[in-house]
């Protein structure tokens, strides 16, 4: 009888889909075919055909049909239990919650089966609150859930928050005997847990599973990378090891992560030598992983091997590669990988032009920095927080506050980040005023200020001369208990110490339990501008009591006696230097021409293949100059030489070469130049009047703030 059934069955399929190719067109195919269906319906009373016509709908994806072949399920007498179960789970497959809700409702009995199918639709499309209600009234209905259940809305409770809930079906699980012996539901805790931020109740759930698996142990691992507790991620999987547990891509994805956090290289090329034992080294999750990891342990050409190795690199590949280049310091390579992200089709993230914009920031390449703004445009970042902390960052380090702040002022989302990078925009351009305006809009929002926050404060009052500002905000801090950091106190040194009040500065070194090296060099730097020798002397015999033969205290020494011209001095102080093979590092400008950089070294021009050209210009410049008034200050020069001598160093100094060679070349707009140490006062008074001079505005960024230079003034107030 059977065989004769499903044989008359299949006959009957073959014939209406015959039919409905023939008789209608593409368009109403389907229709003709559910038209057969219906006669079907009203000849074949089976379970397997209603079941077979349940199949046709959920193809067809006909709400249409369900409801039809639902009546004539009720008018063949099929128990309703059955009905309605196989209905709503048909309904669930067509993606018609709502006729899948209301079969359900009208459901006198509920099979675990039919709740499990809700709640776990609903969890697949992210509606979490619904599968938590549909939860409470399963329980409230005294239905049991089962593992399938409890392993469904542990993740729905994690999603939403609900912690105190999430307990106390915890509890239902020990009692059920679920937790132990059941391992999706002991996966679903620990995952639940991790998601909390609970690493101890995960592994404690962990410990009690009594058959682990390699999904339940890489949850662990991930919410120990997650949280921060790297060394618990590695010796997890050790343990996972030990167990005889084979570690998946996620395993290995989340544990090398750990190790570049730790910068643990021994571990991380360990499990490199696993994941190509595994299998799993051509696998991206893994081959990311591992360039992300070298890059942290600074190991950027293993980072690059790996990178060549992935045929099909993604997003977050290139994102990985980019912002490890960047914190590696290799910003040109960063830019250059950039560009061929860009040249490879490959859709750029908010992360990615972030790191990239950081890049430029960093090299103060504004041109090229501008270009990436319009990338930022045309993909729509304008306002997310990330790409404009970015564009901030890269528009404050270019001496442009202006336009950072523009960009500042269109962001949708203004968190700590991107008011942190505004106002230590303003602090490095010396807006003293703004960058404390700012910083009280971030109190009033109730943003509590973080390191960061602190040091930039701190460095605006520094470089606007707003002193007594600058006490009250550091007193202000210190009651306020927020963790002050050696920087902290360097910046408060050098504020203190280049305003003369040097007995202040040196108290306030004094509180701190480690001063380190900086806070002696910051005040012995107060100490040369001031010219106060035997201060500087008594804080050189301290410096070097903890670090002897400290290279930046004697360059430091060295240089004070000479502008205080104490001659017998320097030669001793250069003595000893010699003596232990150290090296001045040598003053250095760089200047951006069509996106090309070009560097300057004092005194060194002529390697330069423009040497002649600039040097004709550089000429012109001081002979103008000279006729405005400016005069050189020979204090500067920090050798025993003659006089001629000392003007002639004192003209190739690397910040006038690079403003020579921007003239030379025509550049348009302002003139922006970036050089590693702070500009001397001689050409500080000579780059003031050289903005008059060619009547155009020169930014230097020195290696402590920008310095505007325009229409004969500094925007310093000649306070740096």
């Amino acid at each position: 009888m059977r065989r004769e059934y499903n044989g008359g069955l299949i006959a009957f399929s073959r014939f209406f889909s015959s039919f409905a190719s023939k008789s209608c067109s593409p368009e109403s195919s389907i229709h003709c075919q559910f038209r057969l269906l219906y006669v079907a319906c009203e000849s074949l009373t089976t379970t397997h055909t209603f079941s077979w016509l349940l199949r046709q709908c959920i193809d067809g994806r006909s709400i249409t049909g369900l409801k039809k072949i639902q009546t004539q399920m009720l008018k063949s007498g099929f128990p309703v239990e059955i009905s309605g179960s196989k209905l709503v789970d048909a309904s669930l497959k067509c993606g018609e919650i709502g006729y899948a809700r209301q079969l359900f409702d009208g459901m006198r009995e509920r099979h675990i089966v039919t709740w499990n199918s809700l709640i776990a639709y609903f969890i697949k499309h992210r509606r979490s609150k619904e599968a938590v209600e549909m939860y409470r009234l399963m329980i409230t209905n005294n239905v049991l859930p089962d593992e399938y259940t409890l392993s469904s809305v542990f993740k729905a409770f994690s999603d939403l928050g609900l912690e105190k809930e999430a307990r106390r079906s915890h509890g239902l699980a020990v009692i059920l005997g679920l937790e132990v012996a059941n391992v999706f539901v002991g996966s679903a805790l620990v995952d639940m847990y991790v998601k909390f931020g609970k690493t101890r109740e995960a592994k404690l759930v962990l410990d009690r599973v009594e058959e682990k698996d390699v999904v339940l142990i890489t949850a662990l691992i991930v919410g120990y990378s997650q949280k921060g507790e790297d060394t618990e991620a590695v010796k997890a999987f050790q343990s996972m090891l030990g167990e005889k547990v084979q570690p998946n891509e996620y395993t290995f994805a989340s544990v090398l992560i750990s190790c570049g956090n730790l910068k643990d290289i021994g571990n991380g090329k360990l499990i490199h030598g696993l994941i190509i034992k595994s299998g799993f080294e051509s696998v991206l999750a893994s081959q990311t992983s591992l360039l992300t990891m070298y890059l942290r342990c600074s190991l950027v050409d293993d980072s690059l091997r790996v990178f060549k190795c992935i045929e099909y690199p993604n997003q977050v590949t290139w994102t990985s590669l980019i912002s490890g280049l960047v914190q590696n310091g290799r910003e040109e390579m960063a830019l250059s990988v950039f560009r061929n992200m860009m040249r490879d089709s490959i859709k750029p993230n908010s992360f990615t032009l972030s790191s990239a914009l950081r890049g430029c920031s960093n090299l103060a390449m504004f041109e090229e920095g501008r270009q990436i703004h319009s990338i930022v445009s045309k993909y729509g970042f304008d306002k997310d927080k990330y790409a404009g902390s970015g564009l901030i960052d890269l528009y404050g380090k270019c001496g442009c506050s202006d336009m950072a702040r523009l960009v500042f002022d269109t962001l949708s989302e203004v968190d700590i980040i991107s008011l942190n990078t505004m106002i230590y925009s303003y602090a490095q351009n010396g807006f003293g005023h703004e960058a404390i305006e700012l910083f009280e809009r971030m109190i009033h929002l109730g943003l509590r200020p973080n390191d960061v926050t602190v040091l930039s404060v701190l460095l605006a009052c520094n470089n606007s001369g707003l002193v007594e500002e600058g006490c009250a905000f550091f007193d202000s801090f210190r009651k306020d208990k927020i963790m002050l950091t050696n920087d902290h106190y360097a910046c408060m040194v050098d504020m203190l110490g280049r305003a003369g009040r040097l007995e202040e500065a040196e108290m306030l070194i004094t509180e701190v339990i480690n001063p380190d090296l900086v806070l002696w060099r910051t005040l012995l730097s107060a100490c040369k501008i001031h010219r106060k020798v035997e201060l500087a002397e008594h804080i050189t015999r301290k410096v070097l009591e903890i670090a002897p033969g400290d290279e930046g205290t004697l360059i430091l020494m060295s240089n004070l006696y000479a502008s205080t011209g104490k001659w017998n001095k320097v030669i001793e102080m250069k003595s000893v230097m010699k003596e232990m093979r150290l090296k001045k590092n040598p003053a250095m400008s760089w200047v951006e021409v069509d996106r090309e950089t070009h560097t300057f070294m004092a005194g060194d021009l002529f390697l330069h293949p423009n040497s002649k050209e600039i040097l004709e210009t550089l000429e012109d410049l001081i002979r103008m100059a000279k006729d405005l008034g400016y005069v050189e200050d020979k204090s500067c020069v920090f050798q025993d030489m003659e006089e001629t001598a000392k003007e002639r160093a004192l003209h190739q100094h690397s910040e006038k070469l690079a403003i020579a060679f921007s003239v030379w070349r025509n550049v348009g707009g302002n003139i922006r130049i970036l050089k590693n140490l702070r500009v001397c006062v001689d050409c500080h008074s000579w780059i003031k009047i050289v903005s008059r001079v060619i009547n155009r505005e020169i930014i230097c960024r020195d290696s402590k703030r920008f310095h505007h230079f325009r229409d004969g003034s500094c925007s310093c107030g000649d306070y740096w």
